[in-house]
């Protein structure tokens, strides 16, 4: 079975999210928050802080670790770690090298409720760190 890792950064500000809409030009856009795969000799914070430039335009710092899921997506072994980011720097800028990104937007928690995700195992996750 191939093995995927990656990392994924969770900012919340103004008790918002900051989530991306993505997907291939044939496929349903769907939300989630900036994430992606480690490049080759990358630790999982630095893939991270790098997503979440490429995705949002935004710098990041990691404060503190979160979460890890393991799960099997087709025929992936899908390891993803979970970290809580801050901004630090950077502007809401769409630069995705992947060109997959369609939208950036900060989503409270009614909408996150609505949303469709990428991946629906993550809502529950993604809610606990917003207040009604």
């Amino acid at each position: 079975m191939k093995e995927f890792k990656g990392a994924a950064g969770i900012c919340i500000k103004e008790n918002k999210i900051l989530m991306v809409l993505q997907g291939t030009p044939d496929e349903e856009k769907l939300w989630t928050v900036p994430s992606g795969g480690l490049e080759e000799g990358e630790q999982y914070e630095q893939c991270c802080i790098r997503e979440v430039y490429e995705e949002t335009g935004f710098t990041v710092k990691i404060v503190q670790f979160l979460s890890t899921k393991e799960t099997t997506i087709k025929d992936f072994k899908v390891t993803v770690q979970y970290f809580l980011v801050e901004i630090t720097g950077g502007s809401l800028t769409l630069h995705d090298p992947d060109e997959l990104i369609h939208e950036i937007a900060w989503i409270d928690s009614e909408r996150l409720k609505e949303i469709k995700l990428s991946f629906e195992e993550d809502r529950e996750l993604l809610l606990t760190y917003l207040t009604d």
